[in-house]
């Protein structure tokens, strides 16, 4: 049996925001519409009579053979269901399909203390779950270099970015451990650390097991929340078993909650079609809900029946199949960018592989090493005027360090492109490392 913490315990995490939020007078009422026999004067729906759609048919390649095409048609009362106003935390059928998901994938049941919310993207969930976690001034861990996408809803809040480095193994626990044994008495420590701990973006760094143990043993010591962003979570192609996830190996802990996941279906079905999920204590999904109810109420019941329906149509191990050909699609795309930076970039650069993800975060070496002032390079410069006129687009590292510092490192996608263009983009930055050297 898991032990799981109380929601009373989440008392002192919420936000003051997250407390004096009130229920919606109206959604609050919704379940109570399901109860045998009750008439509902209650939601100004409009009626479904009106809808003109009637069915809505979905073709997608089959995930063990791309050449066949299969047809889902939405129709009927799953059809209805995404024609209608629906629950604020999502539609019932996609929460079951994620809860057995959430089983299957990180051994997770529905009985251990968490519940799902639906949002529209995982971005969407991420905001709202800061907002009910973080007063305005907190001090926040994040790691560094961090996504850059996160910055500005830790920034509205004003909140203290308190650094915690990473490599090419994840997060560093030993630095977390001194910055956090080393924490002014008279100062509140952080409530949350949020970590991209796949494919992280922008590093393409995957944190190993040993790291994710030891940072959720850091939690636990110093009453913190992770806060596990994982959109690359399926994006995974290392040659090694994948780590599990901080979601799974909380279990191993005394008391599991101290994690709140978020997932996306965004780099594994469709960007646009803008559905991501939180899965984490009810007392924090119950806060992320109520910020959903006046915010913009629901996600897209639309979207949801559309991919509920493609989802039960391939069933779970067909999902998996799926989502094994898209990582091994972003292996090959990984590949070619990797071989062609050793082809034009070596001894200009420096990187680690990336096993998950879809960036490459690498080091210019904009001196020759052992020339003086080697080790204060900075990129940022190059890749705005330099890579800029020669034709090429990359993000300098400076973006991704929440103090907005110096760096050497820059980020590039290696997701769209094909090997033609990739080349000429390394060639180009290749002629605008070896000007600034003065080559």
């Amino acid at each position: 049996m898991v032990q799981t913490l109380p929601s009373e315990f989440y008392s002192d995490f919420l936000s003051n925001a997250a407390k004096a939020r009130k229920p919606s007078p109206i959604r609050g009422l919704y379940p109570l519409e399901a109860r045998p026999g009750m008439i509902s004067l209650l939601a100004g729906k409009p009626n479904s009579a009106t809808f003109p759609l009637t069915s809505v048919q979905i073709k997608a390649r089959s995930p063990t053979d791309p050449a066949q095409e299969l047809t889902t048609e939405l129709a009927g009362a799953a059809l209805a269901e995404g024609l209608q106003y629906g629950p604020t935390a999502g539609l019932p059928s996609l929460c079951e399909w994620i809860y057995g998901l959430q089983a299957r994938e990180h051994g997770r049941g529905k009985d251990e203390g968490w519940r799902v919310s639906v949002g529209s993207g995982s971005q969407d969930v991420i905001h709202k779950a800061i907002f009910a976690l973080v007063n305005p001034g907190d001090a926040v861990l994040v790691e560094s270099p961090v996504y850059a996408g996160i910055l500005p809803t830790f920034e509205s809040l004003n909140c203290e970015f308190v650094v915690v480095p990473t490599d090419s193994q994840g997060i560093d626990s030993s630095a977390l451990r001194t910055t956090l044994e080393n924490w002014p008495a008279s100062k509140p420590k952080p409530k949350v650390l949020y970590t991209v701990p796949y494919g992280g973006n922008p590093t393409g760094m995957t944190a190993s097991k040993e790291r994710r143990q030891e940072v959720l043993a850091l939690a636990r010591e110093h009453n913190f929340l992770i806060l596990e962003d994982d959109p690359y979570y399926y994006l995974y192609f290392g040659s090694a078993p994948r780590p599990p996830s901080y979601f799974s190996l909380e279990l191993e802990q005394p008391e599991a909650g101290r994690v709140i996941r978020f997932d996306s279906l965004s780099k594994i079905l469709s960007s646009g079609i803008r559905i991501g999920f939180a899965c984490g204590p009810d007392a924090i999904m119950t806060a992320i809900d109520m910020h959903t109810a006046v915010a913009n109420l629901q996600t897209s019941s639309l979207t949801q029946a559309i991919a509920h329906a493609l989802l039960e149509s391939w069933g779970y191990d067909n999902f998996k199949t799926h989502t094994l050909t898209v990582s091994q699609f972003y292996k090959g795309k990984r590949d070619v960018f990797e071989r062609l930076m050793k082809k034009y970039l070596d001894g200009l650069a420096q990187w680690d592989t990336p096993e998950a993800g879809m960036f490459f975060w690498f080091k210019l070496l904009l001196k020759a090493p052992g020339t003086e002032g080697a080790h204060e390079e900075d990129s940022e410069s190059l890749i705005r005027t330099k890579a800029l006129e020669k034709g090429v687009l990359a993000l300098p590292g400076t973006v991704f360090l929440p103090d907005g510092g110096k760096t050497a490192y820059v980020r590039a996608a290696f997701s769209l492109l094909d090997e033609s263009d990739v080349e000429e983009a390394i060639k180009r930055l290749r002629e605008a490392i070896l000007e600034a050297r003065g080559v």
